[in-house]
C-alpha cells in the first residue's frame, strides 16, 4: 500500500486493522496459555504463566522494537522509491538478528532463576516458572525473525499478510493447548512447547510467503550481507526504539515483584486483568504504528503537509477506538474475568480484578494519545522522544505502585498507570508543538 496519495483516513483505517488483528492474535498466545492454565492446571499455574509474562514481553518488545526501527527506515525507501537500500536494510537487520537472538535466547535460559529469585517468585512456583520461561527463550530466534520479516512487509503497506500467519499460528496454538493440556492432561511444560512451536510457524509461513511473492524483498543468497552504514543507522534507530518498548515490560516486571508480596490470589488477579490491558492497549499501540508508516513514507516521499493531516486523521481513530474498547470493559470485566479462572477461590480472584477493571476503564484514553503521539515521532525518526516519554511514564508508574499497592492492593496501579500517562503527555504534547515549529516552515505544516 502506497500511502503518498489516495484517502488518508481510508488508507490509515485498511492498514491498522490487520495490525490490530495480528497482534490480538499474538497476545491469545499468551491469553489461551494463562486461560487453559489456570482452568485445566490450577492457580499456581495461572501464577506462574503471571511471573513469566514481563520477563516475555520485554523478549518480544525488545526484538519488536529493533525491527520497528528497522521498518521505519524501510518504510522512508519505500516512500522514496529506493528499492536496492530496501532490500540491504532487511538483509542488514536479518544478519543481525541471527547473532543477536542466539544470544538473547542463552542469556535467558542461563539467568532464569535469579531473574524470578529478584522478582520475589514464591517458592511454591518457583520451579514451573523457570522451566516455563527457559522453553520460551528458545523461541527468540523464531520471534526475531517473524518480527523482521513482517516488519519488511508492513514497511510496504502490507499489513494483512502478517495477520494472516499469525492467525494459522494462533489457531495452532489453542487447538495444541487443548488437546496436550485440556484432554491429555499435559502440565504447564506443554503450554510453553506449543507457544514456542507456534512462533515458528508464523516465522517459517512468512519467510515462504516473502521468497515466493514479493520480490521486492526476497533476498538472494549473494544479497544477504551487512551493510555496515544501515546498520549502525539500524542500531541507532532499533536500539533507541528497543529500549523504549522495554520500558513498558521492565516496568511491569517491578510492578509484578510489588503485587508478588501480596499473595498467590492477588498475584492470579494481576495477571489476568493485565491479559485483559495488553488486549486493551494493542489496537492503541497499532494504530500508532500505522501512523509511523504513514508518516514514514510521507517524510520518504518529501509530502510533509499530508504527513501531519495522516497524524491528525490517527488521533482521530485513537479516540474512537478509546470509547469502544472502556465501554466493553466497565460493562462486561466479571464475564471476561470468568474467562481466567474457575473452581475454588476463583471467586476472590474475580473480585480483585473487577475492581481494578472498572477504574482502568476510563483511563484507557491516555495511552490512546501516547501511543498515537509517539507513532508521529517514530515516523519522522525522532526516536529519543518516544524514549524519554516512555522512560517518564514507566518510572513513575513503578514509583506510585510501590507507594499505594501496600495501601490499596492492585487497585492503585491504576491510578499509578494515571499519574505516569499524564506526565508523560505534558512532556509530549509541548514538545509536538516545539518540533512542528522548529522543523516545519508555515506552509508544511498548514
Amino acid at each position: 500500500m502506497d500511502m503518498t496519495n489516495g484517502s488518508i483516513f481510508r488508507k490509515l483505517v485498511s492498514y491498522s486493522i490487520p495490525l490490530v488483528l495480528g497482534n490480538l492474535f499474538q497476545l491469545a498466545y499468551n491469553a489461551v496459555d494463562s486461560m487453559i492454565a489456570g482452568r485445566f492446571i490450577g492457580t499456581d499455574a495461572l501464577a506462574a504463566t503471571g511471573m513469566a509474562s514481563p520477563i516475555m514481553n520485554i523478549l518480544i518488545l525488545g526484538i519488536s522494537g529493533i525491527c520497528m526501527g528497522a521498518g521505519v527506515l524501510m518504510s522512508s525507501f519505500f516512500g522514496g522509491n529506493d528499492h536496492e537500500k530496501l532490500k540491504k536494510e532487511l538483509s542488514t537487520l536479518l544478519v543481525f538478528g541471527t547473532f543477536f537472538s542466539v544470544a538473547v535466547a542463552a542469556l535467558g535460559i542461563i539467568f532464569a532463576y535469579p531473574l524470578l529469585h529478584a522478582m520475589n517468585v514464591p517458592q511454591s512456583i518457583i520451579d514451573i516458572t523457570a522451566l516455563y520461561i527457559r522453553i520460551v527463550f528458545i523461541g527468540a530466534p523464531f520471534t526475531y525473525f517473524y518480527n523482521a520479516l513482517s516488519q519488511a512487509l508492513k514497511s510496504v503497506g502490507d499489513s494483512k499478510t502478517p495477520l494472516k500467519f499469525l492467525m494459522a499460528s494462533s489457531i495452532l496454538n489453542c487447538v495444541s493447548d487443548l488437546f496436550f493440556i485440556g484432554y491429555m492432561g499435559f502440565g504447564i511444560m506443554c503450554s510453553a512447547v506449543t507457544t514456542t512451536v507456534a512462533q515458528m510457524v508464523s516465522a517459517l509461513l512468512c519467510f515462504a510467503y516473502i521468497y515466493r511473492k514479493v520480490p521486492m524483498l526476497s533476498l538472494k543468497p549473494r544479497e544477504i550481507k551487512v551493510d555496515r552504514n544501515l546498520l549502525k543507522t539500524t542500531l541507532s534507530y532499533g536500539s533507541v526504539t528497543a529500549l523504549q518498548q522495554a520500558c513498558q515490560p521492565i516496568g511491569k516486571l517491578l510492578i509484578q515483584s510489588a503485587v508478588n508480596t501480596l499473595g498467590v490470589v492477588t498475584i492470579a488477579a494481576y495477571n489476568a486483568v493485565t491479559r485483559i490491558d495488553d488486549f486493551a492497549f494493542t489496537p492503541e499501540q497499532q494504530i500508532s504504528h500505522g501512523i509511523t508508516t504513514f508518516v514514514a513514507q510521507n517524510k520518504g516521499a518529501g509530502n510533509t503537509k499530508r504527513m501531519l493531516q495522516g497524524f491528525r486523521r490517527g488521533m482521530l481513530l485513537e479516540t474512537i477506538y478509546f470509547f469502544l474498547i472502556a465501554s466493553a470493559v466497565f460493562l462486561f470485566n466479571e464475564g471476561i474475568m470468568h474467562l481466567f479462572i474457575s473452581g475454588d477461590g476463583a471467586e476472590e480472584v474475580i473480585k480483585e480484578g473487577q475492581l481494578y477493571l472498572s477504574t482502568m476503564a476510563f483511563l484507557y484514553i491516555f495511552p490512546a494519545y501516547t501511543n498515537g503521539i509517539q507513532g508521529f515521532f517514530r515516523g519522522v525518526g525522532n526516536m529519543s522522544v518516544t524514549l524519554v516519554s516512555t522512560f517518564i511514564q514507566a518510572s513513575m508508574r513503578v514509583l506510585f505502585t510501590f507507594i499505594l499497592v501496600p495501601h490499596m492492593g492492585i487497585h492503585a496501579i491504576a491510578y499509578a498507570c494515571a499519574i505516569g500517562w499524564v506526565l508523560m503527555l505534558l512532556f509530549e504534547v509541548p514538545y509536538y508543538f516545539y518540533y512542528k515549529r522548529k522543523h516545519l516552515t508555515p506552509a508544511q505544516a498548514a
